[in-house]
């Protein structure tokens, strides 16, 4: 009511512009529990509605994260060795064999001997396994790139150092090898945001 003088009520413990991303000039060195717990629910429940309709396409076929994994590497490095997809995959070649041989199996995968080592087996995407790869990249695309459009292009190069921050070294290492552009191969389409 006018006149009434205003009663106190609690204060924020921040108080944040609105037109300011939460946690904008922070000290992040001193991060509450609250703020590291809420950076947990955000990877867990944006990681499972970024796979959940690969997922469904992957389940309808049999198959599941492993085998995407499997084709997504694959796919971005054709000609992969199976050391190096184990190294990336940071799983035995015991659990990769599991998903690898039916994707072989079954005209996903094909295996090449090595070049100048004869017992290396080169792995690439049959075009049914292209085919699959494409189908389940975009399906995720379209979350990436709604995400990507609704953050800004600030926030998209903050969400690189920040995972690329999660990574260890070796990780950070692998991410370098793929961003390479392999010799010859055109570089991927541009997706337009706005």
């Amino acid at each position: 009511m006018p006149g009434l003088p205003e009663r106190p009520g609690p204060k924020p413990a921040l108080e944040i512009p609105p037109a300011a991303p939460v946690g904008a000039g922070r000290n992040l060195l001193f991060l509450r529990e609250e703020e590291l717990r809420l950076a947990q629910d955000l990877l867990f429940f944006g990681y499972r509605d970024f796979t959940g309709g690969a997922d469904r396409i992957l389940e309808e076929l049999g198959m599941g994260r492993a085998h995407h994994r499997v084709l997504h590497f694959v796919g971005r490095r054709p000609g992969i060795t199976v050391g190096e997809l184990l190294a990336i995959l940071s799983i035995t070649k015991q659990s990769l064999g599991r998903v690898l041989t039916p994707l072989v199996e079954e005209g996903y995968v094909t295996q090449a001997p090595g070049r100048s080592d004869r017992r290396q087996r080169l792995l690439s995407l049959a075009p049914k396994g292209q085919a699959l790869e494409q189908r389940l990249f975009e399906r995720q695309r379209e979350h990436v790139m709604r995400a990507y459009r609704e953050a800004g292009p600030v926030a998209v190069e903050g969400f690189r150092k920040v995972m690329r921050g999660l990574m260890g070294a070796e990780a950070r290492g692998q991410l370098e090898r793929l961003e390479q552009p392999e010799a010859g191969k055109p570089a991927g389409r541009l997706a337009r945001l706005g």
